[in-house]
């Protein structure tokens, strides 16, 4: 059954154009090429990157947080009451009015203090500043050194004579595919941002595309695109890392340069230049087939994504330069704020006031604004 499926799926005619096949990519006359089995080494790695993360997260990225003066909000903890657990573990962390209500038949609290309770129960679900920063600083760390190591690739590739796969395209492609790899590993543990189903759709499609990219070939393109995505993103988490150190102007000015990066390499050159390349280019050598389609639609993908992601940023970048506003993360959760019991208590006396009459001297003063001739 297993051999009649893989026999299916590698079949010639799905990823090959009429007239090649995987004859076509044995190694001869000097030239090596890439091969499906050489993907395996990427599930080591992906491994050995979870562990090194571990590591550099507490050697290097807490020690810099402490450096940089990363300050934690303090969190208020909610008290424990099992009917407002319940309800807020397995219904919902957001209740309406109605439920509210009656959560405060079921528990005895004021209206308020259900209110406060689930605002104090979010936030210690929040993520920590300092696991953002340290989540930051590794990826910051990966793609500033990914894009030096994919220059220098795209640099060997640019002096090679013949069309090969070097050595340093070869550990570019596994070190890539088991960095992606390894974030889907750790999805679970990282920090949840709303833009989190895209996340995933991205890191899914990166990697069936540096996968496919590798198979069949495409080595120069896939190296290009690897390159065009690891120039912004290092740009992206350093201005993260300022954020979360409170460094405001270093902060605000590191994006806008990201952002510009990322407009010209996401918005004009991948779909202008590569997607060009790969979708136009080839049909006036042969017939399009699957494996065109297949690889153009992962293009596809991407560029969709890009554009989503270019509508948060611009956004952002417009509302620092026409009123200098802070630049904050829109796909994260804002720390919700909470009164201070002397506050809760001064409004509490306010709203007493109100239903009471005003006393002066223990006794009620009476309403005295009548006039002298009535």
């Amino acid at each position: 059954m297993m051999s009649e499926l893989s026999e299916w799926f590698w079949q010639e005619r799905l990823w090959f154009p009429e007239g090649l096949g995987w004859a076509d990519l044995e190694d001869r006359d000097g030239r090596v090429y890439a091969k499906a089995r050489d993907l395996w080494v990427a599930l080591p790695i992906a491994l050995v990157f979870l562990i090194v993360r571990q590591i550099f997260e507490r050697i290097v990225a807490t020690p810099l947080a402490s450096l940089l003066e990363v300050k934690e909000t303090a969190r208020l903890k909610a008290p424990h009451v099992p009917a407002l657990e319940s309800y807020y573990c397995k219904i919902t962390k957001n209740p309406s009015q109605v439920d509210v209500s009656s959560l405060c038949k079921q528990t005895g609290y004021s209206e308020r203090q259900v209110q406060r309770w689930f605002r104090r129960r979010r936030n210690l679900d929040r993520p920590s500043v300092l696991k953002k920063f340290r989540e930051a600083s590794w990826r910051f760390t990966f793609y500033l050194l990914a894009f030096i190591a994919g220059l220098a690739a795209l640099i060997d590739v640019s002096k090679a004579t013949l069309i090969t796969v070097l050595p340093s395209q070869y550990w570019y492609y596994m070190i890539e595919l088991g960095f992606y790899s390894s974030l889907l590993f750790s999805v679970a543990s990282d920090v949840k941002r709303k833009d989190f189903k895209e996340q995933i759709v991205h890191h899914v499609a990166t990697i069936l595309l540096i996968s496919f990219s590798w198979c069949v070939n495409y080595i120069r393109a896939g190296t290009l695109i690897m390159l065009v995505h690891d120039s912004s993103d290092y740009l992206l988490e350093s201005a993260k890392m300022f954020n979360y150190a409170g460094w405001r102007n270093a902060c605000n000015y590191i994006f806008i340069v990201f952002a510009a990066v990322f407009i010209v390499t996401r918005l004009v050159i991948f779909p202008f230049r590569i997607i060009y390349c790969t979708w136009v280019y080839p049909v006036t050598i042969y017939q399009p087939f699957f494996g065109y389609y297949f690889f153009n639609g992962l293009l596809m993908i991407l560029q969709c994504l890009h554009v989503f992601w270019a509508v948060l940023i611009i956004r952002i970048a417009v509302r620092f330069l026409t009123n200098n506003e802070k630049v904050d993360d829109e796909r994260s959760d804002k720390e919700e704020t909470d009164e201070s019991e002397e506050e809760e208590e001064d409004e509490e006396g306010k709203r007493n006031m109100k239903k009471n009459k005003p006393v002066q001297n223990g006794h009620t003063v009476h309403n005295n604004n009548h006039s002298k001739t009535e």
